[in-house]
């Protein structure tokens, strides 16, 4: 970057320039005449060109000064405002994040219970989505969720998410537990709108070809897809970062080992590329807490 004059020759030139006088500049920037005449002059020596005709009584603007001017306020404008809004972002305390219902009720919980224990000044609002995010504008930090091979560049993938098929633990199917997946024929199957890929998957995956997926009961929302495979209505497939809380509850069970990659994960992204230092920290947060995740499910 070339050398430059030095920024208060630039106010001192502007507010001198403004009021076409050096005592009003001097009174406005809360120093002496003799300062903002210097500071013009060495301005001056520094483009070498002069910028004020200097009249007995008055000041006038040489065409030099006029078409430098305006770029000059331009640019103390953008560093005023840029000054202002990092000295003032310290002093914001509060974190937005948008995140699925889903995932929402039943892993952010306890990411945010220990982040508030660790930073209890630090004031925190969750806005609930379904299938899509909620405006760009609202939320300082968004995870969303989306098929593996249609997220952008810009939104990190939190985990690598895998399925599992979930009931209550005295779920039976034709009197005895479901312990087997060749019961899944007779068993009642709760379908994700949306998802028709889930039960598909598993069908695949333990070659359960004459499986009818074409019956049973289906819903948009997984948290009560949960709530009623818990309540014995049936049997669902979910991503197992959904299904952790209800099994560690003792709500539902995994009825047999199985092992699937789902094609939708969950994504992390930041609106600003600068943020806050409370939504860096948040955010870092995050990021960490799925790192651990990823961690136990190794």
């Amino acid at each position: 970057m070339m050398h430059l004059p030095h920024l208060t020759f630039l106010r001192s030139f502007e507010a001198a320039a403004r009021h076409l006088s050096f005592t009003s500049a001097a009174e406005e920037l809360n120093c002496t005449q003799s300062a903002v005449s210097n500071h013009v002059r060495s301005l001056e020596e520094f483009i070498q060109r002069p910028l004020f005709v200097r009249h007995a009584r008055s000041l006038s603007l040489t065409n030099v000064a006029e078409a430098y001017l305006p770029s000059v306020r331009h640019a103390l404008q953008e560093i005023d405002v840029a000054t202002r809004s990092v000295s003032q972002r310290p002093h914001t305390r509060k974190v937005v994040i948008s995140c699925p219902f889903s995932l929402a009720e039943n892993w952010l919980p306890d990411v945010i219970r220990d982040f508030n224990t660790t930073h209890p000044d630090i004031d925190l609002t969750v806005h609930g989505t379904v299938w899509s995010d909620v405006e760009p504008s609202v939320s300082d930090l968004s995870i969303t969720i989306h098929h593996v091979d249609e997220a952008s560049p810009d939104m990190t993938k939190l985990w690598t998410e895998k399925l599992t098929v979930v009931c209550a633990p005295d779920y039976q199917v034709n009197g005895k537990p479901l312990r087997d997946p060749n019961q899944l024929g007779d068993a009642h199957l709760i379908h994700i709108l949306g998802r028709p890929a889930y039960w598909e998957l598993v069908r695949t995956y333990f070659g359960l070809t004459e499986l009818s997926l074409n019956h049973g009961l289906r819903t948009n929302a997984s948290n009560l897809a949960m709530e009623m495979a818990s309540r014995s209505v049936g049997c669902v497939v979910l991503p197992k970062s959904l299904t952790r809380s209800f099994i560690d509850r003792g709500l539902l069970i995994e009825p047999f080992d199985i092992e699937i990659t789902s094609p939708w994960a969950y994504y992390f992204a930041a609106r600003e590329k600068f943020p806050t230092p409370s939504v860096q920290l948040f955010q870092n947060w995050v990021l960490k807490a799925a790192a651990d995740l990823k961690q136990v499910r190794v």
